[in-house]
Parts: structure tokens; sequence; C-alpha cells
């Protein structure tokens, strides 16, 4: 979910407008998500890295998030949506923790879709935990420690890098790269992107089979 503070910034606003923005962005992909043949997304809401923003806009992320827990876990269990939150828990504040486990709780049933929102997240953290975890690792054992394989990465705001994001689950993941800012994506932009992923042809390390030549990309 990239380009949230850039968008604000282009329009002379607060980094801030940007990320409640954002929040706007994550709720029309989500409604868009099911449609367009997805079971589970995860959204990268705040890498481990981000601590090392400005505090007063740290303050503001938090404080966001929870405002977003608040207002759309009624939403994801009215809708079939198994919202979890993944990433370190022990630098979050109280209240915000109790409020992921009440949202996960409330919506543990859903089967719609798994919403996934990585917060306080680092892949190699992830990596290392799920080995620690399992005492004697196995490609099999880390699968399940760290959740399902990704099949498609999507990255906006023009950023063309992992940033230490899913990377063990990522091993075969096709990535699609957008220079859309997070704030104007929407569900054209998401059915678009599952379009493109569409025509890749995943060999998985195998040998690739014959086929015509690919048509240009939508973001082409």
């Amino acid at each position: 979910m990239d380009g949230n503070g850039r968008w604000a910034v282009g329009r002379g606003l607060p980094r801030i407008v940007g990320h409640h923005a954002g929040a706007e962005a994550v709720r029309r992909v989500v409604e868009a998500a099911p449609s367009a043949g997805i079971s589970a997304l995860t959204l990268f809401a705040f890498s481990a890295d981000n601590w090392r923003r400005p505090s007063h806009e740290v303050a503001a992320l938090m404080e966001l998030f929870g405002q977003f827990l608040e207002s759309e876990t009624p939403r994801c269990l009215d809708n079939g949506v198994r919202l979890e939150v993944i990433g370190r828990r022990d630098r979050l504040n109280r209240s915000l923790c109790m409020a992921i486990r009440h949202a996960e709780d409330a919506t543990a049933l859903g089967e719609r879709l798994r919403l996934r929102i990585a917060v306080d997240y680092s892949g190699r953290d992830a990596i290392l935990a799920a080995v620690e975890q399992t005492g004697e690792p196995s490609r099999e054992s880390v699968d399940d420690a760290l959740g399902p394989p990704v099949d498609l990465l999507v990255r906006t705001g023009g950023e063309q890098r992992l940033s230490d994001f899913l990377l063990w689950e990522c091993a075969y993941a096709e990535l699609v790269f957008s220079r859309r800012m997070w704030p104007d994506f929407g569900a054209d932009d998401l059915v678009g992107a599952v379009r493109e992923f569409r025509t890749r042809e995943r060999r998985f390390g195998g040998v690739p089979a014959l086929s015509a030549p690919r048509e240009s990309s939508w973001l082409d």
C-alpha cells in the first residue's frame, strides 16, 4: 500500500491525510476482492522499519489503525471476511492489541475472504520466528507456520522491490508493479492486476509451454 504520503504531499496536504485516503482504498479493495476471484488478501500496513518515521506520524498511523478496526470489524462480520493481523504485537499499545483480538475473534468464522493486515511486520523476522517455532524446520513446517503461499503481489506507487514483505511466501509469486498511488487504487486496478496475473505462465521451475506472444499488459 505505497504512496499515501506522497499522494498527500503532492496535493499540498499533510501526510496523514494521505493515510486516511489510503484507508478508504483498503475498503474499496477488500469489497472488490471476492468478486475478482481472490480468497486471501494480505495488506502491508506498517513495517518493522516504519518505526523510524517521525513519532507524530507513527502515533497517527496507530490511531488510524485502531479506528479502522472499530469501523470495519462489523462490516467484515456482515460480509464474511475473516480478519487477521500478522506481525509483532509487543510494541503495540494495549488498547490496540485488545482491538486486534476483538476483531479476530469476532470475524473468525468468515469464509468469503481471508483478510490479513501486516502491522509491525518483517518478512525476515517472520521466517526466523517460524524456524524457532518448528524446532526441526523443513519447508513444510515453515509453510504451515507462516501461512499460504502468495500467487500475486501488487506493489503500488511505482516502487519495484519487496521491502521485507512475505519473503518466504512470495517464492513463486507473480509480481505486478503499478505506478498508481495507493489512495487512487480501486476495484478496476485490482481487476486489472488479476487479469495481468492470468496472462502469466507459471512454470515453478519447469519447462515453458509453447504459446503465442503475450499481448501488452494493463501496465504498459
